[in-house]
């Protein structure tokens, strides 16, 4: 709806100070959309790619070479420029459909799952071009992605979006720090009594206790102090620790605190909806 590609059935919205029903064509001219689907011609060169959009955004025409190279430098792609797109890597065809989105030099550039498909190398590469690009120009990202770290590092403000209903919206740490305890203990033992969890729950700076498939996540203001009576009570209880890890809170879990369920159960389940916001300070 923001990128005007769907109307809305009711309540408004406005994108850079244009009502995204009024005037959809001034929304358009000041946004910048890369589509999940890579969709850069695949006969076409680089360069050619490029210059289509600069002609259908109305770039002058003075400008298009200008800004062409401008950007193929910024995406390190100037040595591929008169090459056809065929002959690109994946992680360089995801460079070129954001360069093309930045052709007119939107102020707010929407990407959905910009990463998704790229190799671990490659999301790391973009991540790193995003972030530049973002300085550089200016600009205003939405980025929706089911990557927790891709989030984590690359927003300022995070929107949590499940079912349709915004459960979440505030910036990396705050969110972190909205879940119950700064550090999470995951640990599992050779067999369990039906009393243990109220037991865990007992232990030093615990603040809450889930369990799921056999193991026990505690949710800890003082990991270090959780972990000794831990062991403790473990000793007491005569029972084997068969594996124990501690972590600080990550987006992973704030997802879990706020939808009730993992995002891998989400995904799976068809049902998973969620939006990262990502803007200048």
């Amino acid at each position: 709806m923001l990128t005007t590609l769907i109307e809305p059935t009711s309540g408004t919205a406005r994108v850079n100070g244009h009502d995204v029903i009024k005037s959809p064509s001034e929304v358009r001219k000041c946004i910048g959309v890369i589509p999940q689907a890579m969709t850069s011609d695949m006969d076409l060169s680089v360069e050619e790619n490029l210059l289509i959009f600069a002609k259908l955004y109305s770039v002058p025409r003075e400008q298009r070479k200008r800004t062409i190279n401008e950007l193929l430098e910024a995406v390190e792609l100037a040595q591929w420029a008169d090459k056809p797109v065929k002959n690109l890597s994946g992680g360089m065809r995801r460079r070129l459909e954001i360069a093309r989105g930045l052709v007119h030099r939107p102020k707010i550039f929407f990407l959905d799952e910009p990463t998704t498909g790229l190799d671990p190398a490659s999301r790391i590469a973009a991540w790193g071009m995003l972030m530049r690009l973002k300085k550089q120009q200016d600009l205003t990202m939405l980025i929706t992605t089911h990557y927790m770290d891709e989030a984590d590092r690359l927003c300022d403000r995070i929107a949590i979006v499940d079912h349709g209903k915004l459960v979440a919206l505030d910036s990396p740490p705050k969110l972190k720090a909205s879940v119950p305890g700064s550090n999470i203990l995951e640990v599992s033992f050779s067999v369990t009594p039906e009393s243990w969890l109220e037991t865990l729950q007992h232990l030093p700076d615990v603040e809450k206790v889930a369990v799921q498939d056999h193991v026990f996540r505690i949710f800890s203001r003082n990991g270090p102090r959780t972990t000794v009576g831990l062991v403790e009570a473990a000793r007491e209880a005569q029972l084997t620790v068969t594996s124990l890890s501690v972590q600080t809170t990550t987006l992973d879990d704030v997802f879990m605190h706020y939808t009730g369920r993992q995002l891998r159960d989400a995904l799976q389940d068809g049902r998973y909806d969620s939006s990262f916001l990502y803007q200048r300070p």
